[in-house]
């Protein structure tokens, strides 16, 4: 951290973070905009492909790599080492090798979709969790945007990745799920938008085991092969059962689960099949 120049001095604080982003996407502009809005620190530019990054790391404090993860590690190489600059890159999956070279190295990755920096831009700023790692730079960020951060080690990186995706982009996934089967009732997915907003509550307030509820908690497999048959009715009926079949095994291996904790006499598969696991085989 250095004494800003004129032009950058922040009246409350006296001193700012000068950064540069290269990749100008949705998550860097994002970042962008959410620290210009929290102060203390100022950026001195975006580069994007048109501009050698050799030099992006020469005349500022931090410098964020916001490029998609398989570019990431070929643009770290890009650029010349400097030794008081901080490097940080926001891919979830990615480690800290792929910025070796640079002797400040470190992650930043917001648990927050980022669709446009405007919405993004708030949203970085709303409270969220930071996963951060390396230089003590990605947690003061975080921390300066009023985040909560989490310390993930780069051996514990791809199963934290995996359960972003889950929560992310395989939510996502399963209403358009919803969707597709709703229609075939004439019904639109805002239908049921109240539904999937009061069960994510309930997951994140009570935890997943006690929110749960439905067929498949309850072993009421009959209800379970209705839906089977009117989901065989639909195009692409093999993909839409494969979804819905392992929706339903995931959620009776969670009401097993619990039972399991509530009952430690019930079956956990090693010995012979209960009346529960040969039911779970209807999935």
């Amino acid at each position: 951290m250095r004494t800003a120049p004129r032009g950058g001095w922040n009246v409350e604080r006296g001193l700012v973070i000068t950064f540069r982003v290269l990749g100008p996407g949705r998550a860097g502009r994002s970042l962008m905009a959410a620290l210009d809005a929290v102060g203390g620190y100022r950026s001195v530019g975006a580069w994007g492909r048109d501009r050698s990054p050799v030099d992006a790391a020469h005349g500022v404090d931090l410098l964020i790599i916001a490029t998609p993860d398989d570019v990431v590690a070929d643009v770290a190489a890009a650029v010349h080492p400097v030794a008081t600059t901080a490097v940080l890159h926001l891919s979830g999956s990615l480690g800290l090798d792929v910025l070796d070279g640079h002797p400040r190295r470190g992650s930043l990755h917001p648990l927050v979709p980022l669709p446009t920096s405007e919405i993004g831009a708030q949203r970085l700023r709303s409270g969220i969790t930071f996963a951060v790692a390396g230089d003590p730079a990605a947690r003061t960020l975080a921390e300066a945007l009023g985040g909560n951060v989490v310390e993930v080690d780069d051996r514990d990186r791809a199963a934290y990745h995996a359960a972003a995706v889950i929560a992310a982009n395989h939510l996502v996934a399963l209403m358009g799920q919803v969707e597709r089967v709703a229609a075939t009732a004439g019904l639109p997915l805002d239908a049921f938008a109240g539904l999937m907003r009061a069960a994510s509550e309930d997951a994140i307030a009570l935890g997943p085991r006690a929110a749960l509820t439905g067929p498949a908690a309850r072993g009421d497999w009959e209800t379970v092969e209705r839906h089977r048959a009117a989901i065989a009715a639909m195009p692409a009926h093999r993909t839409e059962l494969a979804g819905y079949d392992a929706m339903v095994a995931l959620a009776r291996r969670l009401s097993l689960d619990t039972a399991e904790e509530l009952d430690p006499g019930i079956d956990n598969g090693n010995g012979p099949p209960s009346a529960g696991a040969a039911a779970e085989q209807v999935a």
